[in-house]
This record gives structure tokens, C-alpha cells and sequence, in this order.
């Protein structure tokens, strides 16, 4: 037994979404970056993609199912797939939510806690622009939230990120920092930023009691597979249905 995990970020619509132009981020932090075109689907096909799920009659994972899948030896509903979105920006509100409600759907959302904004600010399609506290605790009857660090979702080059560069004393304190939010209801779970990540990274993870840690390598998540090195299959705007058919393990 075995199930996939995939990963969506952004969400544009067609007419809007320009790939030629990385989006820059904004985020309540002191940090600048631009989320790359290839993390970002079209409304449309997002639409589309869901609504195949529904049709097909997919279950939609709990992190409690993943966890007694691999902790407690139990079976995993047929046609399981687990739906995970990164960083929290504005389009998982406006668009995502919305559609996932109307399927009855489940999802994890990982949220960079010092990136949230204080206030909500004007959707702008030109730009990712992280969403508020309130604006997740608001939608908490779809997505169940967990720790994607408060302070270290940042890099200094593509194959680099802060877990890598740290000393292990301040990623646990930046780990128990994004826990201690109250609307982070899964606070030993984790995804590894930007999919970087050294074995050091992951034997912490072990040492703090995290049960599951998400990377971005692509594949199933088979019952073999180490729970804190589970795979995740982006959805990039490229991809047709049957592209996303394979990587959602239902072709």
C-alpha cells in the first residue's frame, strides 16, 4: 500500500498568469525572493484537477492518517491522496479554499509563521503576498496547518537554505518558535524549505519527536519510506491532465 502526496503553492488565473515573470514575495519578514513560474497552475487547471479527484471518488488525507499509517500499522482508504500547499499565500484563500469546501476535500497547508502578514492586504496578481493569522484560523475546516519554520524559509543561493547553514541550537529554537502558534494544530509535522535538506536537518527532526517531514523529491510514499523523508510531487502550470494524472499516482 502506498499513496502520493502533491504540492501546489500559487494559484493565477489563466488570463493573468504571466510565466515569463517570476512573482516577488511579500512577506511580513525581511526578506526578498521571487517564487519561480514552474510553482505556479492556472485557476483552470486547478479547477480541473479537482474536480477529476471528485469524479474518481479520491480520499483526501488527514496528517492523523499518514501518521497511524506509518505509527500504528493501519490501512489507508482506497484511492488516497494527500493534498499539501506551501507558504500560505493570498490564492490559497481566494481560490484554493473555495473549491476544496465545495468537494467536501481535506488539506495541509505549511505556513511560514514569521512570513503571515499583520493585516490583509489587496490580492495583487503580480505579486505572492502571504495571508494573515486570522485568515487561516478562518479556514481551518479545510486545511489543518503545521511548521514550515517562523524565520528560516530562507536561502542564499538555489541549493541553500537556512536549516543547512545554522547552528542545530537555533533551528530547534526557530522550529519550537513557528510550533508555539495555536492554530498550528500539527506541531510534529514539518516540510523541509524549499525541499533543501541535510541529513543533520533530519536526524533533529528525530531528536524533537517530529512524526512526518515532507521533502520535495518526487514519488509515492511507500509503507518502507522513512517518515521524515516523504516525497511530493509538484504541480507545475505545465502539466496536462494526464501529466497530473502520474503524479497524483491515479493514471
Amino acid at each position: 500500500m502506498s499513496f502520493h502526496t502533491i504540492l501546489y503553492h500559487e494559484i493565477r488565473e489563466a488570463a493573468v498568469f504571466d510565466p515569463s515573470h517570476p512573482s516577488p514575495i511579500n512577506v511580513k519578514q525581511d526578506y526578498k525572493d521571487v517564487l519561480p513560474s514552474p510553482l505556479f497552475i492556472t485557476l483552470e487547471a486547478f479547477q480541473e484537477q479537482m474536480k477529476y479527484l471528485k469524479e474518481l471518488g479520491c480520499h483526501t488525507l488527514t496528517l492523523k492518517e499518514v501518521r497511524d499509517f506509518y505509527y500504528e500499522d493501519k490501512s489507508l482508504p482506497d484511492k488516497s491522496i494527500l493534498l499539501t500547499f506551501d507558504d500560505c499565500y493570498q490564492a490559497l484563500k481566494h481560490y484554493a479554499y473555495p473549491i476544496l469546501k465545495e468537494y467536501g476535500f481535506h488539506a495541509v497547508a505549511f505556513a511560514v509563521t514569521g512570513w503571515l502578514n499583520p493585516e490583509p492586504q489587496t490580492f495583487q496578481p503580480d505579486k505572492s503576498i502571504c495571508l494573515t493569522k486570522e485568515d487561516l484560523i478562518a479556514m481551518e475546516d479545510v486545511f489543518e496547518y503545521a511548521n514550515h519554520t517562523h524565520h528560516f524559509h530562507t536561502r542564499t543561493d538555489g541549493k541553500t537554505s537556512r536549516i543547512m547553514t545554522e547552528p542545530e541550537e537555533a533551528f530547534t529554537a526557530d522550529l519550537a518558535v513557528c510550533n508555539s502558534h495555536s492554530f498550528l494544530s500539527a506541531k510534529d509535522t514539518f516540510a523541509y524549505p524549499f525541499g533543501l535538506f541535510e541529513e543533520r536537518n533530519v536526524e533533529l527532526l528525530r531528536r524533537e519527536h517530529f512524526k512526518l517531514a515532507f521533502t520535495c523529491l518526487s514519488g509515492s510514499n511507500e509503507k518502507d519510506t522513512d517518515p521524515l523523508l516523504l516525497r511530493r510531487n509538484v504541480i507545475p502550470y505545465t502539466a496536462d491532465m494526464g501529466t497530473f494524472k502520474t503524479l497524483a499516482g491515479i493514471a
